[in-house]
């Protein structure tokens, strides 16, 4: 019975991947190495404080609740747990030296100008305009960190595991995201939708997978992303389940049972490997912009700022050794396939997919878990920060090698923090689904 629920999880879980030049096994291998460095990083300061805002009121329907159960809770931090580089007003990613620089060509400008001042109504505008520059190359919805509602959450004190946020409200999250936001016609039924009414059959399954296939790369991208997130987390949620409350103590680990229930294919209809697999077709985009964006951070004047210079050094060189590691990898995905045909239509393509995906960011302010929701914003950011990075080529190629240059790419703190706590948590997926081999092979 477990030889052949083994294998009905992973057997076709292996070889190469659909539009890559790679393979999982390649990835496996890979992720052994990379994931150790990656974690240490995570777990310094800077990574491990993340500002959100959980309170925001879900922008698409009314009457969402919040989940009462006490492992939906999110511990925010208090002031004096929280670096004071951090909490400080001015914490950007320029050093002091840049800054000083900076604030000396500055001067010299006024000092050579007839006249500098601008009015209200003029600054407004060019602060809206410069607002309107910064949106127009994201992919998800950043929170406002200076607004009050939003509180620094200290990610290894709030991890991602099972907190019994299930059912009709769950389901309609992801169905509000797979139905309206992936480019499916209403017409075509989505493998395992969940309903309270009907169940979809191997034949609406079918169906699916013939329209998918008929489609452009970039829309069946898209759709596998998604589904890779989506696999990524039930990974998570199987991997940390709640196995014993007393009320002196939990344990949380390896549900088996949870785990095939939701990739078992006997138990999927054929859905669950599929979804494995597009878990590593997701990883290959993250890794890959994790690559692409190194110039960013190999500029002198970036650092990790969190008012421990020490230890702000040590950890941008990990930071840079985890990317350059990242970079090393022999099959990156090539993003050059995507938007590659007729150029009007495909730059009308690529918005569409930006507004899309912008969209499902919003979503994640309705979840009614709030710990759901905190680690389900940053995954969506982190996602939407890699989409930014792999179509921003060209002005990251342009980065300027002076600090009295205003750069031609940025990335906010809140950006390169979901950026690399998003790929920590596929790279974590990847490991946990060795955790799961293991356990069903020695349950046989």
């Amino acid at each position: 019975m477990w030889e052949s629920a083994e294998s009905s999880c992973f057997c076709q879980v292996r070889g190469d991947l659909e539009d890559c030049a790679c393979d999982v096994e390649t990835i496996d291998g890979f992720n052994d190495r990379l994931f150790p460095e990656l974690q240490t990083l995570l777990e310094s300061d800077y990574f491990k404080f993340y500002k959100v805002n959980l309170n925001k009121p879900c922008p698409f329907w009314t009457g969402t609740s919040h989940c009462g159960v006490r492992d939906c809770a999110v511990k925010p931090c208090s002031p004096n747990e929280v670096p004071e580089g951090l909490r400080s007003s001015f914490h950007d990613k320029y050093s002091a030296e840049a800054n000083e620089q900076l604030d000396k060509c500055e001067r010299a400008e006024h000092l050579g100008a007839v006249d500098v001042s601008l009015s209200d109504e003029t600054r407004e505008f060019l602060q809206a305009w410069s607002k309107h520059d910064d949106e127009a190359e994201r992919f998800c919805v950043l929170d406002d960190e200076e607004s009050p509602d939003s509180q620094y959450v200290d990610l290894l004190l709030n991890p991602e595991r099972f907190t019994g946020y299930s059912g009709p409200e769950a389901w309609i999250i992801w169905n509000s995201i797979y139905e309206e936001n992936c480019f499916k016609p209403y017409s075509i039924k989505r493998p395992l939708k969940p309903s309270l009414f009907q169940s979809s059959t191997k034949s609406d399954a079918t169906a699916f997978y013939s329209w998918l296939e008929g489609e452009c790369v970039e829309k069946r991208a898209f759709y596998r992303l998604v589904s890779g997130l989506h696999a990524s987390i039930n990974i998570h949620l199987s991997a940390r389940y709640l196995l014993d409350d007393q009320w002196f103590q939990k344990k949380w680990g390896h549900n088996v049972s949870e785990f095939r229930q939701r990739f078992d294919s006997e138990l999927t209809n054929g859905e669950g490997p599929k979804r494995l697999r597009n878990l590593y077709f997701l990883y290959l985009i993250e890794l890959r912009a994790l690559a692409k964006v190194l110039p960013f951070f190999q500029q002198p004047s970036f650092q990790l700022y969190t008012g421990r210079l020490q230890e702000d050094r040590k950890h941008k060189e990990l930071l840079l050794q985890v990317l350059h590691l990242a970079r090393s990898f022999p099959l990156h995905f090539n993003e050059t396939s995507l938007f590659a045909g007729d150029e009007k239509e495909a730059a009308k393509m690529k918005e569409d997919m930006r507004l899309a995906f912008l969209n499902i960011s919003r979503i994640m302010d309705c979840v009614g878990c709030f710990k759901c929701r905190l680690w389900g914003k940053l995954q969506t950011q982190g996602l939407g920060t890699a989409l930014k990075v792999l179509f921003s080529e060209q002005q990251i190629e342009a980065l300027p090698t002076s600090n009295t240059q205003r750069p031609s790419f940025q990335l906010s703190r809140q950006e390169i923090v979901s950026l690399l706590n998003a790929f920590g948590r596929i790279s974590t997926s990847v490991r946990e689904l060795q955790n799961f081999r293991t356990l069903l092979a020695e349950e046989r």
